[in-house]
């Protein structure tokens, strides 16, 4: 399986931005998430990112917020999501990265956690909640167990506290493109680019923009403005939820491609 870090080296060695989708697992059930896994796979993802289903998404906007309330409604747990993975993960080349608030690590054990997503083919973790002060107790084991943990940049952050993230975050560093929740925006904020601006003065690592992005035009624009990767969720979640799972499936494809394609130019 290809790490991370593989696969932003393998883009950058050939000038392309990384797609990166973002679904939630278990909505609007399991055997369409894995479908989805595969379609996203094959119509230009290059990294995917799962979604927990949490009972309180305090960075999730309410598009992302619904899918999982009906997902933990279903009776869709981690184990459940950790098996549909370990299923899906041989069919799929895009590095599989899972996004993942802090406390069911907590109650798993972080080393027993990290273990069972290595087992079952995940290569990378997004955690939302999880404070920079706290992040060695995470980012140590998972550097020795093999995942990558990738850590936020606010657009708020101040200046010594993006070079401490900057530092610690591991595959690519996740710039949240706008104060707030993940949701679709109209719009984007100018400041971003000046963010990125900022950013390349002190590290080298990829960096991929996300929250709020939710069209082709966007994601050109952030691609253009100089970003590694443009990560896009409530777009692709509002078309599994608004579509009986095949429409929805072939909705996403659509999508995906589209967005790659702009991305490519």
């Amino acid at each position: 399986m290809t790490s991370v870090s593989a696969r932003f080296k393998s883009l950058r060695d050939r000038s392309q931005c990384a797609l990166i989708p973002f679904i939630t697992a278990g909505d609007p059930d399991l055997e369409t998430t894995a479908q989805a896994l595969r379609v996203l796979d094959q119509s230009g993802a290059d990294l995917i990112e799962l979604g927990v289903p949490y009972s309180d998404p305090l960075a999730d906007g309410p598009i992302i917020q619904a899918a999982a309330t009906r997902a933990l409604q279903r009776g869709v747990r981690l184990d459940d999501v950790l098996e549909m993975v370990k299923n899906v993960a041989p069919e799929v080349k895009a590095p599989i990265i899972l996004f993942v608030y802090y406390n069911p690590i907590l109650n798993r054990g972080i080393e027993s956690f990290l273990k069972e997503i290595a087992a079952v083919g995940v290569q990378g973790l997004v955690v939302p909640d999880l404070p920079l002060e706290e992040a060695e107790s995470l980012l140590k084991p998972a550097a020795e167990i093999g995942i990558e943990v990738i850590l936020l940049v606010a657009p708020t952050s101040p200046q010594a506290r993006i070079e401490a993230i900057t530092q610690q975050s591991q595959g690519f560093i996740y710039l949240v493109s706008v104060t707030g929740v993940t949701g679709m925006r109209t719009q984007l904020e100018s400041r971003v680019q000046d963010i990125l601006v900022q950013m390349r003065t002190v590290t080298d690592k990829p960096i991929g923009v996300g929250f709020g992005i939710s069209q082709p035009e966007q994601a050109e624009q952030v691609k253009n403005w100089g970003a590694d990767a443009v990560i896009v969720g409530s777009a692709f979640v509002k078309r599994l939820a608004d579509a009986e799972p095949a429409e929805g499936l072939q909705a996403i494809g659509e999508f995906c491609q589209k967005l790659k394609s702009a991305i490519s130019c």
